[in-house]
């Protein structure tokens, strides 16, 4: 075999016939024997033959923060990942130690491609805009067909020339069709992706921004997402008694005073104690701003405030073993000489009951008193660790067994000062939070409680989550109505998804693990951390949050819900001016009165004065009301029946406006036909640059709204002003357009028409206003 020094995932060094040479790290095959030391890359899976002191960073693939400490013994072939202390997995990196291992699996065969083809198995779900673009896009498509040939028999029926008939109804079937929504809706999403940045939200798919406007339920872990995970020692409870720590934060600065406040002295033989454990048990360092697991930083700094040093500890007890924390174990270990007592001590950590559950010397009774303390801490809102210790002669003896109980510890990990309002402003608009964290029930609860998440918080496990779809219905109504889920693994997040989307829920998952990718792609929205995430945890999720805040979700569900809602009056504005035009055409055909409109001035409209104001109604920064309504229905169309009852009612008070114009203009002004057609062109071109404003979302107040303070609208209606004036007074553009002058009174005409429909709109709103006001008053308690 050949041995082989890694430095890096791209790179090795290889000693061949005793000559070192550098090759690519991909020509690594099973049975190579691979030398690691601290600070390198693995590149390859490996079973370690002989370590000294190993420990390796395997948060990213089994989502642990502690290091896993390494041996080279062997383990139970059923083992979970994180429990296989005698491998090293690609994608990982050794943190300290060094130690020899033999290459098994290269590439996707290892556990770190495993993980890479189910996330490239978990199938991806279409977007609600997507589908609701393509469905449009559909009825669009017969409805225009059959509109052209409606209109084309009507014309050539009421007596037109069979060639202007055939271009009129092509030049309709052409206006009909709202050309620039894929590039509205690009322009939105783009505008919304840039927005999302400026928020600390960076979004790797467009239309994910409009998902998120979608999503009914966000399912989100707890550290870092809702509390700052800065955690701090503020309670220690020991055999002597239950203590107060102060000083927060980094500060090394504190003192320790009984809770009872009974005045008894502080036992500082049995805080010693606990402190030391805690110091001894932990991988982190007091450097800067801490660096390893907050968790383990929190405990350096309480033994710092008792005078207790992490570095001399370990100059007098120096480790000699550890076994890493793992899941299913609930504990870490680590073994130290004791020069002077001539044997080894064992320091424990981990979930209180699993501490407790090793420890003797403990009758029943004083079980029961310490798991109440323990939920008395996690009611609290407390982060709680047991604390356990004991003697061996042999560094290689059991160690997690026979311990001796030392008492528990208890950290406050603060909520994030935003999320209680971002919270509150989520369930306002209807979404339901769901935490799925990995910590207890009952610490999740009080979390859940403090900041403010509503629903059944009566805590159920994760493993309630397995095989969910085999359940009573009753039994899964009841899981898909809990709020909160504790000690989840990342295939119950999986479970957690599936859960909601089989109710029709769009659903937002958290995650930042490797272990969390499939969860992250599975859902409609995967938003990986960004301070504390994985590479391909950020890779596989739709947003990543620069500031992993909750609140950073929470405005990108308003901005999804703004860019919807600019998408949607597009649409309406645009089929409304469109189904005017087809309107005009038609029911002149039908009455035999000539056609109001020519094949090049349609197009004109179409592709000038209708484009550019509905190009700016995707800059409208949204009603102030878009998160007090609920979320839409998944497979809610883009156009549903409310918007086609507006689009045909405004539609047909353009149609009536243009008619009129052009019918007063041949009757009552007595113009010729040439003239009437350049007064019924101008008439809908002003109505439809005028009806804008007709925009804005229902509840908005009439005259000063979201699109009246759109300085986009107002630029875009200038510029269309200006065009239409050319098209009347540039000579060669009204020659092509057959546009000729008018007089004063067709002017007139011509204003009163382009402005009725506008009119109308802010009667009808005010007259709405004033129902929906005088219906508050009635219902107002007297």
């Amino acid at each position: 075999m050949e041995a082989l020094r890694l430095l890096g995932t791209t790179f090795a060094k290889v000693i061949r016939g005793g000559q070192l040479a550098q090759v690519e790290a991909v020509a690594l095959v099973p049975g190579d024997l691979v030398v690691v030391e601290s600070g390198d890359h693995v590149a390859a899976d490996l079973r370690l033959v002989e370590t000294a002191q190993l420990q390796a960073d395997e948060s990213s693939l089994t989502g642990e923060s502690i290091p896993s400490g390494k041996q080279s013994g062997p383990v139970a072939p059923d083992a979970p990942i994180a429990e296989r202390n005698s491998m090293l997995y690609r994608g990982t990196a050794v943190t300290r130690g060094s130690g020899r291992g033999v290459v098994v699996a290269t590439g996707v065969a290892t556990e770190l491609g495993t993980i890479s083809e189910l996330v490239a198995g978990a199938k991806k779900e279409e977007t609600p805009l997507e589908r609701r673009l393509a469905v449009l896009g559909h009825k669009l498509v017969w409805l225009t067909l059959v509109l052209a040939m409606i209109v084309g028999t009507l014309s050539i029926s009421s007596g037109t020339e069979l060639r202007l008939a055939i271009e009129t109804a092509i030049a309709l079937a052409v206006a009909s069709v709202p050309e620039g929504l894929p590039i509205i809706a690009t322009l939105c999403l783009a505008r919304g992706m840039h927005r999302m940045a400026r928020r600390k939200a960076l979004v790797n798919r467009l239309s994910a921004v409009e998902t998120l406007g979608a999503t009914s339920v966000i399912c989100t872990d707890k550290t870092g997402t809702l509390t700052e995970n800065r955690m701090t020692v503020v309670a220690l409870m020991v055999e002597s008694g239950c203590y107060r720590v102060s000083g927060e934060g980094m500060t090394t600065e504190g003192t320790f005073t009984r809770i009872d406040d009974s005045g008894t002295p502080v036992n500082e033989k049995d805080l010693s104690i606990a402190l030391r454990i805690g110091a001894l048990c932990n991988n982190a360092e007091l450097t800067g701003e801490g660096v390893g697991d907050p968790l383990e930083v929190a405990l350096l700094i309480a033994a710092a405030k008792a005078g207790i040093g992490a570095r001399e500890l370990a100059a007098t007890l120096p480790r000699v073993r550890e076994v890493a924390f793992d899941s299913e174990r609930k504990t870490m270990v680590t073994v130290h000489r004791d020069e002077a007592a001539n044997d080894f001590l064992v320091a424990v950590k981990g979930a209180p009951e699993a501490v407790l559950a090793r420890s003797i010397f403990l009758d029943e009774q004083q079980r029961q008193e310490w798991l109440e303390a323990n939920e008395d801490f996690g009611r609290k809102g407390l982060r709680v660790l047991g604390l356990a210790c004991k003697r061996v002669s042999r560094p290689d003896e059991e160690l997690d067994s026979d311990l001796t109980w030392i008492g528990l510890v208890g950290m406050h990990d603060p909520p994030r000062p935003e999320v209680i309002s971002a919270i509150a402003e989520c369930q306002k608009a209807g979404v339901t939070i769901v935490m799925a964290t990995g910590d207890q029930a009952v610490t999740a609860t009080s979390v859940a409680r403090s900041v403010g998440i509503r629903g059944n918080l009566e805590p159920k496990p994760g493993k309630a989550l397995e095989g969910w779809e085999h359940l009573p219905e009753a039994d899964q109504d009841e899981l898909a109505q809990t709020a909160v889920f504790s000690r989840v693994s990342p295939k119950e997040k999986l479970d957690l998804i599936s859960l909601h989307q089989s109710r029709g829920h769009v659903v937002a998952m958290t995650g930042d693990g490797v272990n969390d990718a499939p969860a992250l792609k599975k859902a409609e929205i995967g938003v990986a951390m960004g301070q504390r995430g994985t590479d391909v945890a950020r890779e596989a999720a739709d947003m990543v949050l620069q500031d992993d805040s909750f609140a950073t979700i929470v405005a990108a569900i308003r901005e999804g819900r703004v860019i919807f809602a600019n998408l949607r009056a597009f649409v309406v504005y645009l089929l409304s001016c469109n189904l005017s035009e087809i309107m005009v055409i038609g029911l002149a055909s039908l009455a035999g009165s000539g056609l109001p409109l020519l094949p090049l001035q349609i197009l004109f409209l179409n592709l000038v004065t209708d484009v550019f104001p509905a190009l700016a109604l995707g800059a409208t920064r949204g009603s102030p009301a878009v998160m007090t309504i609920g979320p839409r229905r998944a497979r809610e169309a883009l156009v549903i029946k409310t918007q086609w009852t507006v689009i045909f009612l405004y539609g047909l008070t353009i149609t009536l406006s243009v008619l009129a114009a052009f019918h007063l203009a041949q009757r009552w002004l007595g113009v010729n036909s040439g003239a009437a057609v350049t007064v019924s062109f101008l008439a809908i071109a002003l109505a439809q640059l005028f009806h804008v404003f007709n925009m804005h979302a229902a509840g908005s107040r009439p005259f000063v709204n979201e699109v009246t303070t759109n300085r986009w609208v107002w630029g875009a209606v200038a510029l269309c002003l200006v065009l239409l004036a050319a098209s009347m007074f540039v000579p060669a553009i009204a020659e092509v357009l057959e546009l000729e002058s008018l007089e004063p009174r067709a002017w007139l005409l011509v204003i009163v028409a382009g402005g009725a429909p506008f009119t109308i709109g802010r009667l009808m709103t005010v007259i709405r206003d004033l129902v929906a006001t005088s219906n508050r008053k009635k219902k107002a308690p007297k």
